[in-house]
């Protein structure tokens, strides 16, 4: 009964929205929530929760909005140590590379900064607090990635609308992008992966659109009707997974932009996402997902196969937009002794 409710949810919608992916029913990926699976310090401060990676050893670190902004915690989910909070102002994005290094991007002080394992600053793209496009500058930079060679690509993001790709030293390569909603321009280019062949794939946000490219930034192809691309991850399985910002869930996509599965849907409860942002694959094969708005960082562990459908199928961006106040506040503002007090 439940295939059947799915399947008609879909048939509906598709008549409604024109048939876009995004009013299909997929398949359930097979996870659950798994509460307690991080044992915070008994000071943590919760805040929106913006980025999260594993490293190589299966240590997990989450970066937030509020101190400590850059956290560890061991593969066993207990807490290690914070790093200097003195490094970010807004925290936005955090990478891992193959050796351990962390790389963080800011959106509010333009900078995109490599750390050791240890915490230590190695290369500094941008300058803080100056925002530009330039050879040198980064305007409100949202995330990071790298090719075999080392190369590092940065999705510049929030006031520039490009991809910038410097040399593993951070000496400027070259730059492609800019506003708009043609192919290669973009409408906030909010996360960057590189696959195994190379290709430069771009998560154009408010495009809703994923756009794939080579590495000298000659458009390739694009992928459109799978919602709003926040945060994009490759999988060990040769897949792309995709953090859905606008509709609040997973997808598991293939290389070709094919989606495979999903998890999640709107709303505040465990398995639900409010401006899910980023996210992170364990080598157990658990998700970590930062949530901003619901100030959590989900902990998603795998079950065994149920052979289910999603009944979550997104018609309406949830979590966006607002209308001016009609209140006292601002009604009360020319009346004789209103306004705030």
């Amino acid at each position: 009964m439940r295939h059947y409710r799915a399947a008609l949810a879909a048939l509906l919608l598709a008549g409604l929205m024109g048939g876009g992916a995004q009013a299909q029913a997929l398949p359930l990926l097979d996870y659950r929530e798994a509460p307690g699976a991080l044992a915070y310090p008994t000071n943590w401060t919760p805040g929106e929760a913006s980025g999260v990676a594993v490293n190589s050893k299966g240590h997990v670190f989450l970066f937030k909005r509020t101190k400590p902004m850059l956290s560890e915690f061991d593969a066993k989910g207990r807490f290690v140590r914070s790093f200097d909070d003195g490094l970010w102002d807004h925290p936005h994005g955090l990478r891992i590379d193959a050796d351990d290094n962390l790389w963080t991007t800011d959106d509010q002080n333009h900078t995109v900064l490599k750390l050791s394992p240890r915490g230590e600053v190695l290369l500094v793209l941008g300058r803080r607090y100056q925002g530009g496009e330039a050879d040198w500058l980064l305007g409100r930079p949202a995330d990071v990635a790298w090719d075999k060679a080392g190369n590092i690509y940065v999705a510049d993001g929030y006031g520039n609308s490009r991809i910038v790709k410097f040399d593993p030293k951070g000496n400027f390569l070259k730059a492609w992008g800019e506003w708009g909603d043609a192919p290669g321009q973009f409408k906030l280019p909010h996360s960057v992966v590189v696959d195994d062949l190379g290709r430069v794939i771009v998560a154009d946000r408010e495009n809703a659109r994923i756009q794939v490219f080579d590495d000298q930034g000659k458009f390739l192809t694009q992928w459109t009707g799978l919602g709003y691309p926040y945060g994009l991850v490759l999988g060990p399985d040769r897949t792309l997974w995709m953090v859905d910002g606008g509709y609040d869930r997973l997808l598991k996509l293939s290389l070709d932009g094919k989606p495979l599965g999903t998890f999640g849907r709107p709303g505040h409860g465990d398995g639900e996402f409010a401006w899910s942002h980023f996210m992170a694959l364990g080598r157990d094969q658990k998700i970590y997902v930062a949530d901003v708005l619901n100030w959590r960082f989900h902990v998603l562990a795998p079950t065994a196969p149920q052979g289910l459908m999603s009944d979550y199928v997104p018609t309406r961006r949830r979590y966006f937009g607002s209308r001016p106040s009609k209140g006292w506040f601002t009604q009360s503002a020319d009346a004789p002794g209103g306004g705030p007090r």
